[in-house]
């Protein structure tokens, strides 16, 4: 008898039940379910939601491996708030998970077929590896009492390596740098109004008992809250937001429209989230980052006009008196001021810092110095020895080496894609959004001589990210490499 079954259809559900196996599978998962609901209840129901979540998301993960860089660019930003609400759980690892299931995901996706891995082999991508490897040699550094510490700390090497890789891999077209800065701006916008909510309404339980924690030492003075929104501190928040003010108001050149708005408000709202922020070393970011885009635009009318918008905004900080009714603005003039004595209190840790390293090349180790130490090693000269500067922190952890190793890898990166800019990208639209990271990552850099912004999260990651696209600028000009990479896909 002739088979009229066409073997090309699809077996429907109630057929596949007929299987046995399938069956008790099903009977199975049904009965966890219930079992789940009945002992847990409210908090069984949690679970359940987030099994399914989890499992749909790795789905949607291990198809897309880009999904993976942009939640570990969401989780970048809000991960030390949850801290604040969820105690006694390794939030810190979230990050590593996270770059681990991408790598895997990017891996698994490509698997019938040999993973390309040609476009991360880039000059910067050695200098990572020479960091990083100097990194882990910091394990047998002699001064280097823990190994605690050296995990705390472990992102400074780790996180720059895999993240500038995963980068390289997975930002490759103008739409995907694109969407990049969309999340970042999302997360930008939400972190300003979480910090406007702090100052008018005043922070919550968890965020007050962070404070009396000691937080309130750096963040209540004078009786007014410095604003940390769901940041590290006060320091990171006005740091990083003030980075997003100079990246988007330059790449909002580059939009039409409804993009246009959207970079120019995260832009407005970056530069206003570094004002409440009440941190004076933050105001370097757009003072040093505009001046560095008027440079690379190589126009005289321009940098002139630049130059002198500038001088303007210093004169009204540095020689008038006017808005000091306000505490942000009041803050905010203190940066100008030579005398201050937060500024001799730094320069005079730094003379300390200077006797005691000249002996220690290698520094005392990563995780031994600043605050942070303290929870490991709170008796540890290097632990009571405030570095506030991130280059104070890394020249005393690593060394007047991995200082020195450390600013050749930074002016490296940003030299040669400055030079790109200039002379070798004839793109305009192209040389607007590379000169936006750009100019972010010069004034971050000069901040951080100040405050401890380059290495601390949120910034750190989209600091990574920023340097792997600029050293990799040309594809993002290149109108074939985006059509045969839509071929591929």
């Amino acid at each position: 008898m002739r088979n009229n079954i066409n073997p090309f259809d699809k077996i429907p559900g109630s057929a596949r039940l007929a299987n046995l196996q399938n069956l008790l599978l099903l009977f199975a998962g049904i009965s966890f379910i219930a079992l789940l609901l009945v002992k847990l209840q409210i908090v069984g129901v949690g679970i359940l939601f987030a099994i399914i979540f989890g499992a749909v998301y790795l789905y949607i993960l291990f198809k897309s491996p880009i999904i993976g860089f942009y939640t570990a660019i969401g989780l970048n930003f809000i991960i030390l708030g949850i801290g604040r609400y969820v105690k006694d759980l390794p939030l810190g690892f979230a990050i590593d998970i996270m770059m681990v299931l991408t790598f895997l995901a990017l891996i698994f996706s490509r698997f019938k077929e040999r993973v390309d891995w040609s476009p991360a082999n880039q000059k910067i991508t050695i200098l990572a590896a020479i960091w990083l490897g100097y990194c882990i040699f910091q394990l047998v550094n002699p001064e280097a009492r823990m190994i605690e510490p050296w995990i705390a700390g472990r992102g400074i090497g780790f996180y720059f390596f895999f993240f500038i890789i995963l980068t390289f891999m997975l930002i490759d077209t103008n739409k995907k740098l694109d969407t990049f800065l969309y999340v970042w701006g999302t997360f930008s916008i939400i972190a300003t109004f979480k910090g406007i909510v702090q100052m008018i309404f005043g922070v919550d339980y968890a965020e007050q008992a962070w404070l009396d924690n000691g937080g309130a030492q750096t963040h209540l003075l004078f009786g007014k809250l410095r604003v940390f929104s769901f940041f590290s501190d006060a320091g990171q928040f006005g740091g990083n937001q003030a980075y997003s003010g100079v990246v988007f108001l330059i790449y909002a050149m580059t939009k039409k429209g409804f993009p246009k708005i959207f970079f120019i408000t995260v832009g407005i709202l970056g530069l206003y989230g570094m004002l409440i922020s009440g941190t004076r070393g933050s105001i370097a970011v757009p003072f040093a980052g505009f001046m560095t885009f008027f440079i690379l635009k190589k126009n005289l009318k321009v940098l002139t006009t630049g130059i002198l918008f500038i001088a303007l905004i210093f004169v009204f900080f540095k020689f008038t008196s006017i808005g000091n009714g306000n505490d942000q603005i009041r803050r905010m003039r203190g940066a100008f001021d030579l005398n201050n004595k937060s500024l001799q209190v730094r320069l005079n840790n730094q003379k300390i810092l200077k006797s005691y390293l000249a002996s220690r090349p290698f520094g005392g180790g990563i995780g031994h110095a600043g605050d942070k130490a303290q929870r490991f090693l709170p008796h540890a000269f290097l632990s009571n020895v405030a570095t506030d500067s991130w280059y104070v922190l890394i020249w005393a952890e690593l060394g007047i080496i991995g200082l020195t190793l450390h600013l050749i890898i930074l002016f490296f990166v940003i030299g040669t894609a400055s030079y790109k800019v200039m002379f070798r990208i004839r793109d305009p639209i192209t040389k607007l959004k590379m000169s936006a990271l750009i100019s972010g990552m010069a004034g971050v850099m000069v901040a951080s001589y100040g405050n401890a912004i380059l290495g601390g999260m949120p910034t750190s990651l989209i600091i990574y990210a920023s340097m792997a696209i600029m050293s990799n600028s040309e594809i993002f000009e290149d109108p074939m490499h985006e059509k045969e990479n839509k071929l591929i896909n």
